[in-house]
């Protein structure tokens, strides 16, 4: 057991912080209160410092990029098939990678993390903490979400290969569903009699629990366009969807907020490298949150370092987002997004002892992260990156 005494405990669901303890016990948290007795824990005494729960990233590669070793490291797009939903970011996760550690020792405990968006259909996100040797043992969601892009990057990357118009990325998409529809319902119909199933398709079955709503489509979409067609695709078929990216959302927030979309906003601390990027604004999650949307912040980690999280959190509250739904977009929202609210993204008894202790506001370059909790065990510390 592990007693923090005397943090500002800022929970991320209520929005005035208070003065506490937190008890951590088995990789949980225990119980959170005032001058809580726990016989035989150790203690560390957290006075002037501030109490968060762990940073989430909602939208990430991290694991899946190349550190230091130029693209051929890279395993986040599949440049052989426009359409692969049967690949699993599982496979090519690399744990033991410096800019994991890095994202721990800032404060980011958990991230969703999966195939690129050169793909119409690029495959499975994971959910993981960012500690470990083995991502078997980091795994808190395997199928987080399934992986769709619209826009630029399947037009750009397969133009030569039969998709060169966002019409065709909408069709390359339909007709993936159409066929993992049909072959669903001839497995449903088969029943218990073998002879009648259909040949075993992978694709096909790996879009079954989109087709079940048991796991979302992921839509990478920058532009206007390109966020109604995914809105469209998701209604024709029935199935669960967010919103990554959104770069343009705060052009039709009254929009999103009626949809009731879950939207991971970014990465914005970058220039408009390509035309759909031409309206980026660090304005768009404060006026969507204002708007009544479920905003979560993202890096889009390696296009921003996924150890400033919550540097891209404070550029957001100082665009004009409210701090506290600011702080809600590193934590519950992600957490809610990737659908693993109930293990992390507050500190709540019972919850994942994911904690982040530090000296003062984490949106400000110069606070210092003191101390990182995953699973209740101190992250190592090392130099800042």
């Amino acid at each position: 057991m592990l007693l923090i005494r005397n943090a500002t405990i800022f929970n991320a669901v209520q929005e005035e912080p208070f003065e506490g303890d937190i008890l951590m016990d088995k990789g949980k948290i225990a119980r959170i209160g005032k001058n809580i007795k726990a016989k035989g824990a150790q203690e560390f005494d957290a006075a002037g410092l501030y109490a968060f729960p762990g940073f989430i990233e909602a939208h990430s590669h991290l694991g899946l990029d190349g550190y230091g070793i130029g693209y051929e490291g890279t395993d986040y797009n599949e440049m052989n098939d426009q359409v692969t939903p049967h690949l699993r970011a599982l496979d090519g996760f690399k744990p033991m990678q410096p800019h994991l550690a890095a994202a721990a020792r800032a404060g980011v405990t958990t991230v969703c993390t999966g195939p690129g968006s050169a793909n119409v259909i690029g495959g499975t996100f994971i959910a993981v903490k960012t500690v470990g040797k083995r991502v078997d043992d980091m795994v808190i969601k395997e199928g987080a979400a399934m992986k769709c892009a619209f826009g630029e990057n399947p037009k750009r990357v397969y133009r030569e290969k039969g998709v060169s118009t966002r019409m065709t990325t909408a069709a390359k998409l339909r007709e993936a569903l159409f066929k993992a529809r049909e072959y669903l319902q001839k497995k449903e119909a088969a029943g218990d009699d073998a002879s009648k199933l259909p040949a075993y398709d992978m694709k096909n079955e790996a879009l079954i629990p989109v087709l079940k709503g048991e796991m979302p489509l992921k839509a990478h979409a920058h532009a206007t366009e390109d966020i109604f067609t995914a809105l469209r695709v998701a209604r024709e078929f029935g199935v669960r969807l967010t919103l990554e990216h959104v770069t343009e959302g705060h052009l039709i927030a009254e929009e999103l907020a009626r949809e009731n979309v879950p939207l991971a906003v970014g990465p914005s601390l970058t220039h408009a490298s390509k035309f759909e990027l031409r309206n980026r604004s660090w304005t768009t999650p404060g006026v969507l949150a204002k708007a009544g949307c479920q905003v979560s912040i993202i890096t889009d980690a390696p296009v921003i370092p996924q150890q400033y999280l919550p540097l891209c959190a404070g550029l957001a509250h100082k665009a004009g987002m409210d701090k506290f739904q600011a702080l809600q977009a590193i934590t519950i929202n992600p957490a809610r997004h990737i659908g693993i609210a109930e293990r992390v993204g507050s500190l709540e008894k019972g919850k994942d002892a994911d904690i982040v202790l530090t000296d003062g506001c984490p949106f400000e370059v110069q606070t210092k992260v003191v101390r990182v909790y995953i699973n209740g065990v101190q992250v190592e510390e090392g130099e800042e990156e």
